[in-house]
């Protein structure tokens, strides 16, 4: 009595079986995710991490590689942290003023008058400048928004439909990344805001 036969599978089944899933690195991977962090001069989004891999990869793989590499790093005196626009190096907060005593030049610091302006657009975008002005009960010049305008914390994303077509202020990725926040959720509240302005002018100065 011959052996039975067993069924062939479908052709896409067995097309499916035969072509295996390439092989990924992942040592190698998050050598490259690190060393790509390490230089870069900005955040770098899962995108662009994705971009470094020679295969196909998932956020969930850049994910796991991002956080072993945090780990490995939790005894030393850099810490990998997500802002808005990716993921960084930094120095830790503790350590700051140490590195100060590299650049003793103090960054500038703002008037209460410009953080209230930065504290309303931030919590109540899109405003115009009549809002702020409304909101605070005084003028607000225009050096002022200048000057949040210059350190790329504020832009106009368009005109409100009123007579005048006053310009809207919104905040940018820009100002989340310099507070190392994630999202609008994070920020905290106006004092808390200006030790968080006076960190990130140590940072990048």
């Amino acid at each position: 009595m011959s052996e039975p036969v067993e069924p062939s599978l479908p052709n896409e089944t067995a097309h499916a079986l035969a072509v295996a899933e390439p092989d990924i690195d992942l040592a190698l991977l998050r050598r490259v995710i690190e060393a790509a962090l390490l230089t870069a001069e900005e955040p770098l989004a899962l995108a662009e991490l994705k971009r470094l891999s020679e295969v196909p990869l998932e956020n969930r793989q850049i994910e796991e590689c991002l956080q072993q590499i945090a780990e490995s790093y939790a005894d030393s005196g850099v810490e990998l942290t997500r802002v808005a626009s990716g993921w960084r190096f930094r120095a830790r907060p503790e350590l700051q003023g140490y590195l100060d005593r590299l650049n003793p030049q103090k960054p500038p610091r703002y008037s209460r008058a410009v953080m209230e302006t930065l504290a309303i657009i931030a919590y109540r975008q899109p405003v115009t400048r009549g809002d702020i002005e409304e909101i605070r009960g005084v003028a607000v010049s225009s050096q002022i928004l200048k000057t949040l305008e210059g350190r790329a914390w504020i832009e106009v994303i368009g005109t409100r439909d009123t007579p005048g077509k006053p310009e809207l202020f919104a905040t940018t990725q820009q100002l989340l990344d310099d507070l190392n926040l994630r999202s609008l959720n994070e920020l905290p509240a106006l004092e808390e805001m200006g030790s968080l302005i006076d960190q990130s002018g140590q940072d990048r100065d």
